[in-house]
């Protein structure tokens, strides 16, 4: 944190003033002269994050506010670690409804650090004022600006500082409530089930004493988690078996028996980043039907709360608890009910003064009777994995979600849902281009068509030549057709690579 954050904090929250005055009178305009500067910067632990295959293409995933581009007076900079391929930027591009691709290329620009290294963006930027300069420079006198992230940091904020504009986002003094610990406690105040646990520990003797006091008072508990604060899509997680395993007495018991989440982590530096970060223990919930539904939400800069979306999470890995993609939206026996929840969250961060997307991860259960047991797991107060499938499908469709009801619908009040992965992955797709796979698309007839507004829209295809990775949204009339697309892509692909 800088060492005149006291003064900063001060400078940003005037900068962002004008913020509202912007999304009175020119966001719901569409001819209104603005422009929108995206830095879809990871500012989070780099060496949690370099477990993630093809971590340094998920700049990529914000690609979908290309879509903004249809407002023809919108003017947008987009900035990132190493230059985007023109023939991903195209196809974003011909996805554009009513717009010409080339009007919209006029209204683009694309910058970048041409550096790999495994920083976070913004860091990245602030280390080059001649690049502050140009983007400066491209935002035109007679137009409002405001800046967009994955998630705000200091680092962001003085970005913002040395721009001149306010940043679209929660900012950074609110972190606390994205946290394990701050999730919980606000869950608390909310109202909001969650599971047996503790907060607020320190280190791993902190967390030896929480997994033991938790077993005293859950005597049938089988296992439990351990989650550093700050940890995302599960690779800062980890789990102990009381099943396996017996009560732990010791350090050396955790440092033998924790399962940790994140490949190829160490206990020892696992231990370092809960000594840096803080974390939880909590019960690991069990149950026959168990789901991992999750609320998007919005806090506009006038204090308006939308709920967003809801969705299914897919989770892989060790015990369920890696993020691989989701479906939407949530099964409508509770699509309601967690929306409803995530409203509730919501009124308690917006009385705090959080703005921007967030959204709030449950582990569901079914209960007999046939009725569901939501307990409140984390809220992520910054973009996540769900933001850019939805952002696509209410780009291209101009739908609406009722979170009363658990349904999208477009204009003409045709139902869409969609299966979606940042995980569609094989070592046999190592090679293929994005041009590659733009033509097995056409020819095999699983390209988003928006004559029928059905069909696959591709992302991450930066990480496809050398990580064998994409990822995919796949959209449709029905939950059978959506997931029947995303069979069906896999199926052509898993083919033309087998030649």
């Amino acid at each position: 944190m800088p060492a005149n954050w006291e003064f900063d904090r001060a400078a940003f929250e005037a900068l962002q003033a004008g913020l509202v005055c912007q999304f009175e009178s020119h966001f719901p305009d569409p001819l209104a002269p603005k422009t929108v500067v995206v830095v879809p910067s990871q500012t989070l632990d780099q060496e949690i994050l370099a477990k993630v295959s093809g971590i340094s293409h998920y700049e990529e995933r914000l690609l979908c506010l290309l879509m903004l581009l249809r407002m023809p007076r919108t003017r947008m900079i987009y900035v990132t670690s190493l230059p985007i391929d023109e023939a991903v930027v195209d196809y974003y591009l011909h996805l554009l409804p009513g717009v010409p691709p080339r009007h919209a290329r006029q209204r683009l620009t694309l910058l970048s650090c041409h550096d790999g290294s495994p920083r976070s963006l913004t860091e990245k930027i602030l280390e080059r004022p001649r690049l502050i300069e140009k983007i400066r420079q491209h935002i035109p006198e007679d137009h409002v600006a405001h800046m967009v992230g994955f998630n705000i940091t200091p680092y962001e904020h003085r970005l913002a500082l040395k721009l001149g504009i306010p940043i679209y986002g929660t900012p950074h003094w609110f972190s606390h409530f994205g946290t394990k610990t701050g999730s919980r406690e606000l869950f608390r105040q909310a109202g909001l089930l969650l599971p047996p646990g503790y907060e607020g520990l320190r280190d791993m003797t902190d967390a030896l004493q929480a997994l033991r006091m938790l077993k005293y008072e859950h005597p049938h508990l089988r296992k439990a988690v351990v989650k550093l604060n700050d940890g995302f899509s599960g690779d800062g997680n980890a789990t102990y078996s009381y099943e396996k395993h017996g009560m732990p007495h010791s350090d050396d018991d955790l440092r033998a028996h924790l399962k940790l989440v994140a490949k190829d982590m160490e206990y020892d530096t696992f231990s370092q980043k809960m000594a840096q970060m803080g974390g939880i223990v909590e019960a690991f919930i069990d149950g026959e039907e168990k789901t991992s539904p999750s609320v998007q939400c919005r806090i506009t800069p006038l204090r308006q709360i939308e709920v967003v979306s809801t969705h299914d999470q897919l989770l892989g890995g060790h015990d369920g608890q890696v993020y691989l993609g989701a479906t939407f939206p949530a099964n409508s026996a509770y699509a309601n009910e967690i929306g409803q929840l995530g409203h509730r969250v919501a009124q308690r961060l917006a009385a705090e003064g959080v703005i921007g997307r967030f959204g709030i991860d449950f582990v569901s259960v079914k209960e007999p009777g046939h009725w569901w047991q939501h307990y409140a797991i984390e809220i992520n107060l910054r973009k996540g994995g769900t933001t850019h499938p939805y952002l696509m499908l209410q780009f291209l469709t101009d739908g609406y979600y009722d979170h009363h009801t658990g349904e999208y619908q477009t204009p003409h009040g045709q139902a869409r849902y969609y299966f979606a992965t940042d995980n569609m992955q094989s070592d046999a797709y190592r090679g293929l281009t994005p041009d590659d796979l733009l033509d097995i698309a056409v020819c095999h007839d699983i390209h988003y068509d928006a004559a029928v507004q059905e069909g696959v829209v591709f992302h991450l295809l930066g990480a496809l030549s050398q990580y064998g990775k994409l990822g995919s949204v796949c959209i449709g009339a029905t939950p059978e057709r959506a997931k029947g697309f995303y069979e069906k892509t896999k199926a052509v692909l898993d083919e033309v690579t087998s030649l």
